[in-house]
């Protein structure tokens, strides 16, 4: 028990006496890191919130399947709901649409109404729900294909926009994420060199001594660790203080920018994923700049 107590309080000590040596360059490196977790960590929810309005809009944006007036319900409907794509499959008879259509109108009396036309002119309706938004074009596409149908409509066009916005944010963020990362793995990288070379001479001395290799370069490697997770814990701080903000300010907002609250909230009943994301992010940053600085430092000693 006693030896391990004495190799913890090493590393502190070492990892601490590092730290001091850094001076302004760790605050650079936490910031750097701060920065790419904070626009990563935005960007994540972006993209949640995002994927959470496009499945909102695919429970409304149904695909309405017209049958041909002598297709039979019990024929058609089990071949639709079969398709791998489709959740949930519901009738609209020709009557409660017609009836519907006419009260709309503004018409009282439905029966002169359908004299004058000679009849009911619709047809019977299916509202097919797809699975997930993007399945809806290629659903749509086999519906036309089923025999008795007369004709489809679905919103195709809000669909793929919302996609291809869904999609172009993803690349954006992938690329400036990517910079970042670089970046910041290369002030960590610089600082724990820095750090290296001013205590080069405590190193020969404890190479001198018998001090094994890990022990010398652990505390280094401590230290990456320490700047990741302080990076990690400073952009959530930042992203949870604008997450209460935005709900505060959208409390009183007008309805269609209800849904922004909502996925605020929704997004804030679970925290631990979002913190698990960056704390691991950080970590795997602050590991890899050191290890680099270490590495080179090896060679070049």
């Amino acid at each position: 028990m006693l030896p391990t107590i004495r190799k913890l309080s090493y590393l502190i000590q070492e990892t601490w006496r590092g730290l001091r040596r850094g001076g302004w360059m760790n605050w650079a490196a936490i910031s750097t890191v701060t920065v790419l977790l904070f626009l990563f960590g935005m960007q994540l929810t972006v993209s949640w919130q995002i994927d959470r309005l496009l499945n909102q809009f695919g429970s409304q944006l149904e695909i309405s399947l017209y049958l041909q007036p002598e297709t039979k319900i019990e024929t058609i409907t089990p071949l639709v709901a079969q398709q791998p794509e489709v959740s949930e499959v519901r009738l609209v008879s020709k009557e409660a649409a017609w009836e519907s259509l006419v009260k709309e109108l503004g018409f009282s009396d439905i029966q002169s109404v359908t004299q004058q036309l000679d009849g009911n002119p619709l047809v019977d309706e299916l509202k097919v729900k797809a699975k997930t938004p993007q399945a809806v074009p290629n659903l749509a596409a086999k519906l036309t294909q089923l025999p008795g149908v007369e004709g489809i409509r679905y919103r195709a066009e809000a669909i793929e926009r919302l996609t291809r916005l869904h999609q172009g944010l993803g690349w954006v963020s992938a690329t400036i994420t990517s910079l970042l990362t670089m970046t910041s793995i290369a002030v960590i990288f610089t600082t724990i060199r820095l750090i290296f070379i001013s205590r080069s001479k405590e190193i020969e001395i404890m190479q001198l001594v018998g001090a094994t290799t890990t022990w010398i370069y652990l505390p280094f490697l401590i230290q990456g660790l320490v700047f990741g997770l302080l990076g990690s814990g400073c952009a959530l701080m930042f992203i949870s203080l604008i997450q209460v903000t935005l709900n505060n300010l959208l409390v009183k907002a007008p309805e269609f920018l209800q849904f922004i609250t909502i996925g605020l909230q929704a997004d804030a009943q679970k925290p631990w994923l979002l913190s698990l994301i960056l704390l691991s992010f950080g970590t795997i940053v602050g590991l890899l700049g050191s290890f680099l600085a270490i590495r080179r430092s090896e060679k070049q000693s």
